[in-house]
C-alpha cells in the first residue's frame, strides 16, 4: 500500500509514535513563524525555556496583525519581537513587508519540509507542497527550541479535481463549495489533499488561496502534490534550488474522496456568519451593498490583484461602496506599481492600505452599521469585521470587484469576456525588509525591549483531587476563538497583557462573563459541537486561565483549541452523551469527585449537578503526555521538570 503526500512527509519526520490513525504521533519541524498577535507570547514562552538560539532550520518572525498604531502597545511590541528574533536566531519581518502567509509562501516555504506557525492559516504553504500546520504559541516555542511538535495521526480525505475554471470563477470558489459539502466540521481530524487533472490547470497561489482556507474545514492542514508547476512558481522567486517533487503513490489509500468539477463551478458566497453558510452569487444577485474588502492571506496574491485591476480599469466604484485593497506583500506592491496596475487600482477608487491583515483581522475599515460588506477573507464570524450587526459576506476578487462597480451583488459570469490575466516569469525580488539575526557571537550583546504593555504570562496549576464550583458560562455549537477572545482595533492592542485582555473575554456572547468569572473565583465552561474553532489564538486558553477556568466540558472540540488548552493546564472533557447538555444549566453548581485522579489515567469522570443530584458522565481523551502535562499545571511546568 502506497503514501499520501502528507503520509510521505510524516514519515520522513516522525520521531516518535507509529503512523495509525487516531494516535499521539511526534513530529520534527523544520520551519516555524509567528505574526505579533500571537509572537509576543510565544516569544516570552521561548525565553522562559531559557534556550539561547532557535534550532530550527528556519524561524521567522513577521509583523502583519497589529500594524494600526494609535498607542504605544503595538509598537512596543514590535520592537519586542525585533529585538528578541535578531538575539535568538529568528529573521524578522518588518512591518510593511506583508502577511505572513503570503510572503512565507513567496520567499520561505519549501515542498516537503515541515512547517508550523501560531496562526491557524499557516496551512496556505500546503499550497507549495509543504506539511504546514497552524498551533498556539507555546507549541511553536517548544519547536523553536528543538522540541518535538505532536499531533494525533491524522485520517486522509481526498479530493479529486477535475476539468477547468471557467471565466470569472476562481479558487476562492473551488473552496467554497468544498466548504459546503464537507461544512466547518468536515475535516476535523483529517488532512485534506488535493490530487486529479485539475490540479495542473491551478497556480501556486490558486493553490494556496484553497489550502488557506482548509483551516475553515477545522482539517489539521491542506495540501497539493509540488509538482511543474510548483517549479515554475519557485523558479519566478529564484528558488528553483528549494524545488522537489512531492506525488502521493498511485496506490495511496485515503479514508474520504471527494469530487469537484472545477468545469462545473459557479461564484460563490459564503452568507454570515459562517464559511460553511455558501449560497450561488446567481441567488443573491441585487442585493445592496456597502462596503468591499479585497486581500487578506487568502486573496492578496499578484495573480488576484491584476484580476481585480484589469476588472476595475476605466471604471469607477459605485458612489455608495467603499472599496478597501490589502496587497499581500510588498513583493505584490512593488510589482503592481511597476506594471501599471496599481495607478489603475487608485484611478478606479480603490482606498489602498497596507500590505498587513487589516480588516480581516478587525483592524480598522470595520463596516457601517447594518452595513453589507464583501470580503476575500477567510473569515465572517460574528463582530469579527468590528461591527456586531454588519452581514460580511465571503467572496471571490472576481465577485468583489464585479460588485464595487455595480453597488449590488453581481454575478461576474454575466459580464461577458473575462481579461486575460499573464503573470511575469520572474518577480521582483528585494528582501531588504527581512533583518537577519545576530551572529551567535554578536548576540549577547543584543538587548531585549520590552514595553510596560508587556505583563507576565499567567501559569497554570495543578488540578485539585475535587473540583467543586459553578458552572460559569453555557454557549452553544461552533463557538469560536473570536468568541472566547475576540480581535478587533480596541482589543488586540493587549495581547500582550492579559490582565487588561481578560475584561473582553466571552463579551461578545455575555458581557457579564469577565466579571462573574472573577467574582466566583473561576469555574466551568459548558460548550456544544466544535467548541474552539477558527484561529489558533492561545489567548483563547491563557485569558480563561487567568479568569480562573478549570476545565472545559464540549460535546466535541476543535484541534487546535484542545491543544492549547492542556498547553495552559485547563482540562479538556466531552459529554459522553451529547444529551446531558441540556441537563446542566449556567449557574449549577456542579462537583467532579476524583478530578485529579481521573485526569491522571482514567477515562471518564462524573459530573454531579448539586441542586438536582442528575451525573454527567464525561469523556477524558488524553493521552499519557497529555496527562502528565496536565498534572503538571501546564506545558510550561511540564518543561520544566523535563530539565
Amino acid at each position: 500500500m502506497g503514501y499520501t503526500i502528507a503520509q510521505k512527509i510524516i514519515k520522513n519526520h516522525l520521531v516518535c509514535g507509529e503512523m495509525v490513525k487516531g494516535e499521539e504521533i511526534g513530529l520534527r519541524i523544520d520551519q516555524t513563524l509567528t505574526q505579533d498577535a500571537t509572537g509576543t507570547m510565544a516569544y516570552l514562552q521561548f525565553e522562559a525555556m531559557g534556550i539561547d538560539r532557535v534550532k530550527t532550520e528556519l524561524s521567522v518572525a513577521y509583523i502583519d496583525h497589529n500594524t494600526l498604531q494609535a498607542g504605544f502597545e503595538n509598537a512596543d511590541d514590535h520592537r519586542y519581537i525585533q529585538t528578541v528574533a535578531k538575539k535568538h536566531g529568528l529573521r524578522f519581518s518588518r512591518p510593511g513587508n506583508g502577511i505572513c502567509h503570503q510572503v512565507h509562501l513567496e520567499r520561505f516555504a519549501v515542498p516537503g519540509k515541515t512547517l508550523i506557525g501560531s496562526d491557524s492559516h499557516t496551512p496556505t504553504a500546503g499550497g507549495i507542497g509543504m506539511l504546514a500546520m497552524g498551533a498556539g504559541g507555546l507549541d511553536v516555542a517548544v519547536a523553536m527550541g528543538g522540541g518535538t511538535y505532536y499531533i494525533t495521526m491524522p485520517k486522509m480525505i481526498k479530493i479529486n479535481l477535475v476539468g477547468k475554471l471557467s471565466s470569472y470563477v476562481g479558487a476562492k470558489d473551488v473552496i467554497l463549495e468544498v466548504l459546503r459539502m464537507l461544512s466547518v466540521k468536515g475535516g476535523v481530524g483529517a488532512i485534506v489533499e488535493y490530487g486529479g487533472e485539475g490540479v495542473k490547470t491551478l497556480s501556486v497561489p490558486q493553490r494556496a488561496t484553497i489550502t488557506n482556507m482548509g483551516a475553515e474545514l477545522g482539517a489539521t492542514t491542506s495540501i497539493f502534490p509540488a509538482d511543474e508547476v510548483t517549479k515554475a512558481f519557485l523558479k519566478a522567486e529564484c528558488r528553483e534550488q528549494d524545488f522537489t517533487p512531492v506525488y502521493a503513490d498511485e496506490d495511496a489509500v485515503y479514508d474520504e474522496e471527494y469530487t469537484v468539477d472545477l468545469s462545473k463551478l459557479q461564484p460563490l458566497a459564503a452568507c454570515p456568519h459562517s464559511p460553511d453558510n455558501v449560497k450561488p452569487v446567481a441567488e443573491l444577485v441585487g442585493t445592496k451593498i456597502n462596503q468591499v474588502c479585497i486581500g487578506s492571506c487568502t486573496n492578496s496574491s499578484m495573480l488576484d490583484m491584476l484580476t481585480v485591476a484589469a476588472m476595475l480599469k476605466g471604471k469607477t466604484v459605485h458612489p455608495d461602496v467603499s472599496l478597501s485593497i490589502s496587497p499581500g506583500s510588498k513583493q505584490v506592491y512593488n510589482m503592481l506599481a511597476e506594471c501599471g496596475a496599481l495607478a489603475d487600482l487608485i484611478a478606479a477608487g480603490a482606498r489602498i492600505l497596507e500590505c498587513a491583515c487589516g480588516p480581516c483581522i478587525g483592524m480598522g475599515f470595520s463596516p457601517q452599521s447594518a452595513g453589507v460588506s464583501l470580503r476575500t477573507f477567510n473569515r465572517n464570524f460574528l463582530a469579527r469585521s468590528g461591527t456586531k450587526d454588519a452581514q460580511v459576506y465571503l467572496v471571490s476578487p472576481e465577485t468583489a470587484a464585479a460588485s464595487a462597480v455595480t453597488g449590488v451583488f453581481t454575478d461576474p459570469t454575466t459580464l461577458g469576456k473575462a481579461p486575460k490575466i499573464k503573470l511575469p516569469k520572474k518577480f521582483m525580488i528585494n528582501d531588504n525588509l527581512v533583518e537577519l539575526p545576530a551572529s551567535v557571537e554578536d548576540a549577547d550583546k543584543v538587548v531585549v525591549e520590552r514595553g510596560p504593555n508587556i505583563k507576565p504570562i499567567p501559569v497554570g496549576q495543578a488540578p485539585a483531587e475535587d473540583l467543586i464550583c459553578k458552572l460559569i458560562l453555557k454557549v452553544g455549537d461552533n463557538i469560536t476563538t473570536d468568541h472566547i477572545m475576540p480581535a478587533g482595533a480596541k482589543i488586540l492592542p493587549y495581547r500582550s497583557n492579559v490582565p487588561k485582555l481578560s475584561e473582553f473575554c466571552f463579551t461578545v456572547c455575555d458581557k457579564d462573563f469577565p466579571e462573574r468569572a472573577k467574582a466566583e473565583g473561576g469555574g466551568v465552561i459548558l460548550g456544544g459541537v466544535n467548541y474552539g474553532q477558527g484561529s489558533s489564538r492561545e489567548h483563547a486558553a491563557l485569558v480563561p486561565l487567568y479568569l480562573g477556568v478549570k476545565a472545559v466540558v464540549a460535546k466535541s472540540f476543535a484541534r487546535i483549541h484542545v491543544a492549547n488548552l492542556i498547553n495552559f493546564g485547563i482540562v479538556p472533557m466531552t459529554l459522553e452523551n451529547p444529551d446531558d447538555y441540556d441537563k446542566i444549566s449556567q449557574d449549577d453548581e456542579i462537583e467532579i469527585k476524583g478530578f485529579a485522579s481521573a485526569v491522571a489515567g482514567a477515562d471518564q469522570a462524573i459530573l454531579v449537578v448539586k441542586k438536582t443530584g442528575v451525573e454527567v458522565p464525561l469523556k477524558l481523551s488524553l493521552t499519557a503526555r497529555q496527562r502528565e502535562m496536565l498534572l503538571a499545571g501546564g506545558c510550561l511546568n511540564y518543561t520544566k521538570l523535563q530539565k
